[in-house]
């Protein structure tokens, strides 16, 4: 037998990166200014001055970038690059890890917790602790050898997102000076905040961890995730205690946009600036002459002088297109769209093609009409993140406010494309309108305003109340989507919801649902969901079955938002048992939710129910 070693043994081992990530879950649970815990350490995810590789694919929608700088413009913040609003998270090689090409983190929080029972002291990672094998040792008094230390699960926060180090020392002292500290962090068996104490061995003062919900000091406005330069002085907020993997650690705010054919002066000012070299100087002279050179005239193929010249007039201007609301531009698509042509299929190259199906026989006259997207493009971009409360967009998806920020210099946002189908379902206005106005349906709505207001009254710029409209809309959505779910073949998981939905005083009157697949790994455009979409009736029917009796009624149907001591005002008749579904299906956190709007419901008046008689 030979000696000699075989090749990859004589190879140097890789040293491999410290955790991993998927690229989808960078915008969602993980984004910039996340906490995450990792096999050895704990850290925060690194702004996106700190993201490096030439895996970051540029996405672009105009719609999306426009709207978004629309409302940066009015907070004072720096624009997107329109060329490149939007780019992919770095992708990496798992087989052949680099430093250049990935994220950076922030070891955060720095205080760790000596596992030695007997020790059990609270002491910062550059001060008593020695990193051997991966992990942080420290010499307790009793013991030769170190012990391991693990990350502290407390930290502190506020209501704008800044994040900092709990004042242990102020804390365990009451705000007095201790001249040698000596902390330590006792549990008790139950993990409660009562039986957590923190004392200290040289002047044997104690508090429990229970006091730490009130009374902390001010914010000092620190950012970890932006590096040295990301302190933002003047934070007016008090510190909050946070556990570090608790729900309420990191909400994203996502905003997105389907890729759909472009507007008409959309597509013109695309067409200008295509060519703009040669426009720049156009006049209603000089026009003519320059729509004779060939790129100029397949360009402007289809477009008048007049047109062309008040588009380049607002193009020097630096005149923005008006692109119109997000949602209502995707509405006004679906509506338009053509009836199905048996046997044609969309282009290749096409990113939205979507069709109106043949009406079924026996389907309700509520439901307006069917349209089945067989392919949809969406580009999801994160704007920015909120702690300790969520943030609640608009009907139209968009978020007024963005209080965290993902970076200090950079001029684009992290962001993920998703292709895929799915299912437009318009209800009928006038039928919508007439059930709007019945009594029933607004006494409902006066309940639900009021546990609407309960809620609200803890924010200090909360949203505007969206309406009953809205809540059947969305109800009918989760009720429609576990049902699909059932048939279709993707997952429940991976089907996600689209509201249309507008206000009275909305121009445009919207009321839709979009239920579209929504993964961006595995599962893609299977046609599954499309053809069932020609099957809607049954799907309804079970639908109406799913809601009509819950597990838990009659509880569920007896409760009421507007008299709720748990905190749950935002829901009528919903839980666990009937509406929920994965968090990452919904729009909304599993709020805005009452299917006594939808069907009859046990302890509730049946007039108040859209589809008072099933399908």
């Amino acid at each position: 037998m030979s000696s000699k070693k075989a090749p990859w043994a004589a190879s140097k081992q890789v040293a491999q990166p410290e955790g991993k990530i998927r690229r989808s879950q960078l915008i969602t649970a993980y984004g910039p200014g996340a906490m995450v815990d990792l096999i050895e350490d704990a850290v925060v995810i690194g702004g996106l001055d700190f993201w490096q590789g030439d895996g970051m694919r540029v996405l672009a929608e105009s719609r999306l970038c426009a709207s978004i700088n629309a409302r940066r413009r009015q907070q004072g913040l720096r624009e997107l690059r329109t060329e490149s609003p939007f780019r992919e998270p770095p992708s990496c090689d798992d087989q052949q890890p680099s430093k250049a090409s990935g994220i950076r983190a922030v070891e955060f929080p720095t205080w760790f917790v000596c596992q030695n029972p007997s020790c059990r002291a609270l002491v910062q990672a550059w001060n008593g602790l020695e990193r051997k094998g991966g992990h942080y040792l420290h010499r307790c008094d009793d013991r030769k050898t170190g012990a391991i230390s693990v990350p502290v699960r407390f930290v502190a926060a506020c209501s704008r997102g800044h994040l900092q180090e709990f004042p242990w020392l102020w804390f365990a002292h009451n705000g007095a000076i201790c001249n040698a500290p000596r902390l330590v962090l006792d549990e008790g068996a139950s993990g409660d905040f009562s039986e957590i104490w923190v004392r200290c061995r040289s002047c044997k003062k104690k508090r429990p961890m229970s006091n730490a919900r009130a009374g902390l000091p001010s914010c000092r406005g620190d950012r970890p995730w932006l590096g040295e330069e990301g302190t933002e002085d003047g934070c007016p907020e008090e510190l909050r205690l946070l556990v570090r993997t608790a729900s309420d650690a990191y909400f994203a705010l996502v905003e997105s946009a389907l890729s759909i054919p472009p507007v008409k002066e959309l597509a013109l000012r695309q067409a200008v600036d295509g060519v703009w070299n040669v426009l720049q100087v156009a006049s209603p002279e000089t026009l003519p002459a320059f729509r004779m050179i060939p790129e100029v005239r397949k360009a402007l193929d289809g477009w008048s002088d007049a047109e062309v010249l008040e588009s380049v007039i607002a193009r020097r201007a630096g005149t923005p297109v008006d692109h119109g609301p997000v949602r209502t531009a995707e509405f006004r698509q679906f509506i338009a769209a053509p009836d199905e042509v048996p046997g044609k299929l969309a282009s290749p190259s096409d990113t939205f093609y979507a069709t109106r199906a043949r009406r079924e026989v026996g389907l309700p006259a509520s439901i307006e009409r069917v349209v089945l997207a067989h392919k949809l493009r969406e580009v999801r971009a994160q704007v920015g993140f909120t702690r300790l409360q969520p943030t609640s967009s608009d009907l139209q998806g968009e978020y007024q406010v963005v209080p965290a920020a993902l970076g200090l210099l950079t001029d684009w946002l992290p962001a993920s494309e998703v292709k895929g189908e799915g299912i437009f379902l318009r209800l009928d206005e006038n039928a919508l309108r007439e059930w709007e106005r019945s009594e029933p349906v607004r006494a409902r709505e006066a309940q639900l305003r009021e546990g609407f207001s309960k809620w609200a009254e803890a924010l200090k710029e909360p949203p505007e109340f969206p309406g009953a409209r809205f809540y059947l809309l969305h109800s009918l959505s989760h009720l429609v989507l576990t049902a699909l779910s059932l048939e279709c073949g993707y997952s429940a998981s991976s089907i996600r919801e689209r509201i249309y939905c507008s206000l009275p005083t909305d121009p445009v009157p919207m009321a839709a649902i979009l239920l579209a697949t929504g993964s961006s790994g595995t599962e893609g455009t299977l046609g599954g969901l499309v053809d069932q979409g020609r099957q809607l009736l049954q799907h309804l029917r079970c639908a109406w079955d799913l809601a009509t009796l819950c597990s838990n009624d009659p509880v569920c149907g007896h409760h009421s938002p507007h008299k709720e001591h748990t905190g749950r005002h935002l829901e009528g008749a919903a839980c666990h048992g009937c509406l929920f579904v994965a968090e990452c299906s919904c729009e909304r956190f599993n709020q805005y939710l009452d299917r006594a709007l939808v069907v009859p419901t046990l302890g509730c008046d049946p007039d108040v129910a859209f589809f008072r008689r099933r399908p």
